[in-house]
């Protein structure tokens, strides 16, 4: 895989191994997920536009359901979640985007606006992938140890129970068409959503705020 040195520290970002074991404070927890929250508004504008452009309706088909997944069973999550951390409605409601989401988001919707079904099942093979592979990793590590029923839940929903015909998918069919002729396009975009993958991980562990002007 290309960049792999920058996936293995974005799929071993010490949120995600501290999630794992446990030890993640809840304080940072919060500040991931609402922004993620954030986040996700721009990841189904993508989707969706992806739908509009797929070469066939099996294509079609399998991103609406992937679509379908984010916008009815993941938001019910995230409602619940949130309420278990003691978030309330207004208090997550009114979060707004840190500078890495709104660069990420703005990134993705235009890609999808400007570019094709094949630029937009690049960035979901690497937002997806890199989450189906952390997701993977903690699940399946014998010495986990998990004691936050949130944190469990959260790295559930990323398993290959839940991920893994997708992104199988995506990998497969990005395999079989000739990148021959957009081969430096898709390299950009591959490596711009990995950078911005593994920096949302770092805005949330070590904390990102806009400068305020005087």
């Amino acid at each position: 895989m290309s960049h792999r040195y920058l996936w293995e520290k974005t799929v071993t970002h010490p949120f995600v191994l501290e999630m794992g074991e446990g030890t993640l404070p809840e304080q940072k927890f919060i500040t991931y997920f609402a922004q993620d929250y954030v986040f996700i508004k721009d990841l189904v504008t993508m989707t969706a536009l992806g739908i509009s452009k797929a070469p066939s309706m099996e294509a079609a088909s399998i991103l609406s359901d992937f679509l379908a997944g984010i916008i009815d069973p993941e938001n019910d999550l995230f409602v619940r979640t949130f309420k278990q951390l003691g978030v309330n409605e207004d208090e997550y409601s009114a979060v707004s985007a840190s500078p890495t989401t709104q660069a990420f988001g703005d990134f993705i919707v235009r890609v999808a606006l400007e570019g094709s079904f094949e630029d937009v099942a690049t960035i979901l093979y690497v937002t997806e992938g890199t989450y189906l592979d952390w997701g993977t990793r903690l699940l399946q590590n014998p010495n986990r140890r998990v004691i936050n029923n949130v944190y469990q839940e959260w790295i559930n929903l990323h398993g290959p129970n839940v991920l893994g015909d997708f992104v199988d998918w995506l990998d497969r069919y990005l395999a079989e068409i000739d990148l021959s002729k957009v081969i430096v396009r898709t390299e950009y975009l591959f490596l711009t959503a990995l950078r911005y993958e593994y920096m949302f991980w770092q805005a949330a562990y070590k904390g990102q705020q806009w400068l305020e002007g005087e």
